[in-house]
């Protein structure tokens, strides 16, 4: 049995003093977060409503080589803005509610990220509408070795506030403090365009041809690739749908294998055009992830990515398609310097029609960074 010696009395006095003194700085820290909660809420101001993350980036976060897969980069993009928006949407009394993803802008990956570095995620609130907000989100890696920094990616999210009494009812979003009028203008005119596009693209319903029994080397059915993943607790919010996250980090891994079976090197996503999320994939589904190549210039191939889902014990419910994007990825050699593509050999009617709406896409965004670079010039 162990013996405790009794505390000296003036030891006693100092052990409480320093106690008191902890209490003391834990209780003003916790009036300072009550009134930048309170204040937060009161205002509605950009600056108020942001939030950060930062991750140290591990072994089973990368591929082969240690590039860090861009499912993962996605996945905390997601987290951090689902955060954040469904902060300011329970800053004002009513129906309590969860952001939910609804889509996402062209992602830029600017720079790889490595296995050490840390990601630092930035999430802020740049417009808000009746129903909805927009959360631009930046990925800064640190080398925590040198302190050095880069701007890795960059994105556009929009949510849509969710009923946690009911799932079908989209709350009201409280509204934004704006720095000037020129900016709530340009918010707005971001809202209009991506409202116009959402609406004029439609869930692309035509089914995915299986591959052949042996397709020839570099045409679409040698690479096509699909995954099957059941919807477990773990990838669903609160509501029992899952993370938009999770279903774009399955999207990346299948664009990912999609695109190392047609080179076979290292690749990496280089970025992703809109992804629109058509409708809600709840727990208990079963999604099959299909990828196909579409376009391949002399440096990136462009892939296709279709989620389709279906509920395991409601089979009469049949199987529906939930999201779509387009994922770009390049080639790169040991030196991380980009390789060329081998070329795409075409079969038919049908995929040489979608080369040809790939082709129009890839002109159309270089021709956006072409025009980006001189304005920043």
């Amino acid at each position: 049995m162990r013996c405790f010696r009794p505390r000296s009395s003036k030891a006693a006095d100092e052990v409480d003093k320093r106690a008191a003194v902890v209490d003391k700085h834990q209780a003003n820290q916790s009036q300072q977060v009550s009134r930048d909660i309170s204040e937060g809420g009161k205002t509605g101001t950009q600056q108020a409503f942001n939030y950060k993350l930062s991750r140290i980036m591990r072994p089973d976060d990368a591929n082969i080589v240690g590039n860090i897969h861009g499912g993962i980069i996605l996945k905390m993009i997601e987290e951090a803005g689902c955060i954040v928006s469904t902060r300011h949407c329970n800053t004002q009394n009513g129906d309590r509610c969860l952001a939910v993803l609804v889509r996402v802008e062209k992602t830029e990956f600017l720079y790889p990220v490595f296995i050490g570095e840390v990601a630092h995620v930035t999430a802020d609130i740049t417009y808000t509408s009746k129903h909805s907000l927009e959360v631009q989100v930046k990925v800064m890696a640190e080398n925590i070795l040198t302190g050095a920094k880069k701007l890795a990616n960059k994105a556009a999210l929009w949510y849509v506030p969710c009923s946690l009494q009911n799932v079908d009812k989209i709350a009201e979003v409280p509204p934004l403090k704006y720095a000037s009028a020129e900016q709530e203008e340009e918010g707005k005119k971001r809202y209009e365009a991506q409202k116009m596009e959402r609406l004029e693209t439609k869930a692309r319903i035509e089914e995915v041809v299986p591959a052949p029994p042996s397709p020839e080397q570099h045409t679409v059915g040698f690479s096509q690739s699909s995954l099957i993943h059941l919807v477990g607790p773990s990838d669903c919010t609160l509501h029992d749908y899952v993370h938009g996250g999770v279903t774009m980090k399955l999207m990346d891994e299948v664009a990912g294998i999609v695109a190392a079976r047609h080179c076979n090197t290292n690749i990496v996503t280089a970025s992703v055009d809109a992804i629109n999320f058509h409708r809600k994939i709840k727990k208990g589904c079963v999604v099959t992830v299909t990828g196909r190549l579409i376009f391949v210039s002399n440096k990136s191939m462009e892939i296709e990515v279709l989620v389709d889902a279906a509920s395991l014990v409601e089979a009469d419910k049949g199987k529906y398609r939930a999201v779509s994007a387009f994922f770009t990825f390049i080639s790169l050699d040991k030196e991380n310097k980009p390789l060329p593509v081998p070329p795409l050999k075409i079969d038919g009617e049908e995929e040489q029609r979608r080369f040809e709406e790939g082709k129009a896409r890839y002109l159309q965004n270089k021709a956006k960074r072409l025009a980006d670079k001189e304005r920043q010039q």
